[in-house]
């Protein structure tokens, strides 16, 4: 008899979580100047920065099912069903990130967002954020090594 995904599953808790996301921000941000030195810092670089943050974590959630940040922390995003997440949950989920790109509130929308997400999660019995729920059930866990590192 197998074990049902779930019970393999163990939740992330947010530090981890704010850490991997810290690693993807450097890589999205590094990849962010590098556009802005070459066609300009104006509203063009906005809209494209914003399209490429969004499609870096959408796209890696939903292809690999982990960002080169949650990969350095043995980490991963799951799908209520235990695989990828769907495109669709993934768009869901990573919609807060393009809310940084709205100008002039931006950043104070951003930050509202950030401080929503950590306290839904931090609430939560299985680390899940109001931005997982709403995108059907998703989940960061930890992987089998890390958390065989763990317990």
């Amino acid at each position: 008899m197998s074990t049902p995904a779930s019970a393999t599953m163990i939740p992330a808790d947010l530090p981890v979580r704010f850490f991997a996301r810290a690693i993807d921000i450097v890589i999205v941000a590094a990849i962010d100047v590098g556009l802005g030195l070459v066609i300009g810092f104006g509203f063009d670089w906005l809209l494209t920065g914003a399209a490429i943050v969004l499609a870096y974590f959408v796209l890696l959630d939903t292809l690999a099912g982990t960002t080169p940040g949650k990969f350095a922390l043995g980490l991963r995003v799951t799908g209520p069903d235990g695989e990828h997440p769907s495109l669709k949950q993934a768009l869901i989920r990573e919609a807060f990130t393009v809310v940084g790109a709205i100008p002039f509130v931006g950043p104070l929308l951003a930050l509202a967002a950030w401080v929503w997400i950590a306290v839904t999660v931090r609430s939560s019995a299985l680390r899940q954020g109001k931005h997982d729920l709403l995108a059907g059930g998703t989940r960061v866990i930890r992987t089998r090594a890390e958390a065989s590192l763990r317990g």
